[in-house]
């Protein structure tokens, strides 16, 4: 193996780090989808704060190390946010102390949580390889340029099917049918706009991984399979 093929093969320290940040992501966006808020005629949940960085993430990954690397990120935010989920519900269904009063306000945050957490789990991964899918082709169409439209039309893509997915799952027959469709719409706009908001700083951290790594992958020939990410 050269040197060159051994570098592409390796997991860079920048990686890892947005590895890190994209779990903390996930999982705190978890937690955040029990709030429920209203601006307005804008049905939002407290996930909106984080989770459209994960999004971001996944751009920066897709854009510099191809579609593989985005595809081990992806599931390695699922497996680690599948263990927090699991763990949270175990704590929740223990009995607490006697002398501990929070029982109904943790219940309340972690109640939910198993629903929530299938919701979650469907719709991140459905959103998530959507967008990077879109982000790959897109590349290799555009030969490598207007990132801009590629960050915003796979927010677009992936945002919508994730919506699509979690608030039926985790929402029916807990909110009014008709509120579902205008918190889905919500969130789809106000994601996109999210992204949009920080796309200056977003093509900033791509151009400077890019010269930090040397890397910048086009994904020729690669398998779109969502379970073959793992595969040499």
């Amino acid at each position: 193996m050269s040197n060159s093929e051994r570098k592409r093969t390796m997991v860079s320290v920048l990686f890892m780090e947005f590895s890190i940040v994209f779990t903390v992501c996930l999982i705190a966006s978890n937690i955040l989808e029990t709030k429920q808020m209203v601006f307005g005629p804008l049905h939002l949940t407290g996930g909106l704060l984080i989770f459209p960085v994960s999004y971001i993430l996944n751009d920066v990954v897709c854009e510099v190390w191809g579609y593989r690397r985005a595809g081990i990120l992806i599931w390695t935010g699922f497996i680690t946010n599948f263990c927090f989920m699991a763990i949270a519900s175990l704590a929740d269904a223990i009995p607490g102390a006697p002398y501990w009063d929070n029982e109904a306000g943790f219940h309340a945050i972690f109640g939910l949580t198993p629903r929530i957490a299938l919701a979650s789990f469907v719709s991140f991964i459905a959103g998530s390889f959507v967008n990077a899918y879109v982000m790959s082709r897109m590349k290799i169409s555009d030969q490598g340029r207007r990132f801009p439209l590629r960050a915003i039309v796979s927010t677009v893509w992936g945002e919508g099917a994730d919506s699509l997915f979690f608030f039926p799952l985790a929402f029916y027959g807990v909110l009014p049918d008709h509120e579902l469709p205008l918190m889905m719409l919500s969130q789809l706009v106000l994601k996109t706009l999210y992204e949009i908001i920080v796309l200056p700083i977003t093509m900033r951290v791509v151009r400077w991984v890019k010269e930090y790594e040397g890397a910048d992958v086009y994904d020729h020939g690669v398998n779109y399979n969502i379970f073959a990410v793992f595969k040499r």
